[in-house]
């Protein structure tokens, strides 16, 4: 959640600010109790916002693997067991210098994010089917 980070930067400077400032001390605790509501609020909203975009990413992906078109549901599959064997094909020698290692590191990145997606995924589809009995 970068986002939450980057709001919590933002505000940072500004507290302390409010340290440096000639006034006195009740001041200063209103001051910074004013911005720790409205970052409370913004840090609200933005995890508001990460959570209908995780929503809406998992709709599309149901909506791949419930579809009746064999390559709409199996793509996510065949292109991580694509990126597998050519991983392993790196480690053998057995793709050509074209294949930079810069390449190599981007489709395992790739690939563990989609094994933990995976796993994620088949563990919330299990405590589902558990929890609606």
């Amino acid at each position: 959640m970068k986002i939450l980070d980057f709001v919590g930067a933002i505000f940072e400077p500004a507290v302390k600010l409010i340290d440096d400032l000639h006034t006195s001390g009740e001041e200063k605790l209103a001051m910074k109790a004013k911005m720790l509501e409205i970052q409370a609020g913004i840090l609200s909203k933005a995890s508001e916002y990460e959570k209908q975009l995780l929503e809406a990413q998992s709709s599309i992906v149901m909506a791949e693997v419930k579809s009746d078109s064999w390559v709409t549901a199996n793509w996510r599959p065949v292109t991580m067991l694509t990126f597998v064997a050519a991983i392993m094909a790196y480690w053998f020698g057995l793709t050509p210098d074209t294949l930079t290692q810069s390449a190599v590191d981007s489709m395992f990145t790739l690939v563990q994010i989609g094994i933990g997606g995976y796993v994620v995924g088949r563990s919330a589809e299990k405590a589902a089917a558990v929890l609606k009995k």
